[in-house]
């Protein structure tokens, strides 16, 4: 009978990855309760809310498009979130220079949504939007819209810098005789920030 007590590995996962499934585990927690109290605040609000779709339109050439800077911003990271994928792929192919390429290409994508946020978030404070006040409607709106789309602005900015650190630890070799596992816990932090922006889009600006 193998003696449990020992010193050994329960189960066949390295600590960074098992921690990393921790941390995500609890962000989880903290993303979903933001979620749930914008719903609660939304449906027991007595103030009209704001049509996001007229709130977060851009005006080109004349034609009001709705949604259209949202709908870029949501296929720029759903893109990152395929290139960090083929990274992972050929890191365990051991392509030290590919896996790098792809993930340089993951925090480029990533700088990109967080520029095109801080340009939503630029738009939307010219317009009088502010987390105590509202001009469109609702004054929770400000709050929850500054409070959830910052939160998870927060974590993307940290990973395209944890994204860049790990690039370049690929391509200058440190993982070579270690292996390429550290690529694949970079992606499962990337993929769990795609996840949660794909329930903000539903929730905060197609609701």
């Amino acid at each position: 009978m193998n003696d449990w007590a020992a010193d050994k590995e329960t189960f066949p996962m390295p600590w960074g990855k098992l921690m990393m499934w921790i941390f995500l585990l609890g962000d989880t927690f903290i993303f979903s309760i933001f979620l749930i109290g914008y719903m609660k605040v939304r449906i027991s609000s007595l103030a009209e809310w704001p049509n996001t779709s007229e709130v977060f339109a851009l005006t080109i050439s004349g034609v009001h498009v709705p949604l259209l800077l949202i709908a870029i911003m949501t296929f720029v990271l759903i893109t990152s979130s395929g290139t960090m994928a083929m990274a992972v792929n050929y890191g365990y192919r051991g392509n030290r220079k590919r896996t790098a390429q792809l993930m340089l290409a993951t925090a480029l994508l990533g700088a990109a949504f967080v520029g095109m946020q801080a340009y939503e978030w630029s738009k939307l404070i010219s317009e009088g939007v502010r987390p105590w006040s509202n001009p469109f409607g609702a004054p929770q709106f400000g709050s929850s819209f500054f409070m959830i789309t910052g939160f998870h602005g927060l974590h993307v900015s940290a990973g395209v810098i944890y994204l860049l650190i790990i690039a370049n630890h690929v391509r200058r070799g440190h993982y070579d005789r270690k292996g390429y596992a550290i690529v694949e816990i970079a992606g499962l932090y990337w993929h769990f920030v795609d996840l949660v922006w794909v329930f903000i889009f539903a929730f905060f600006y197609l609701w």
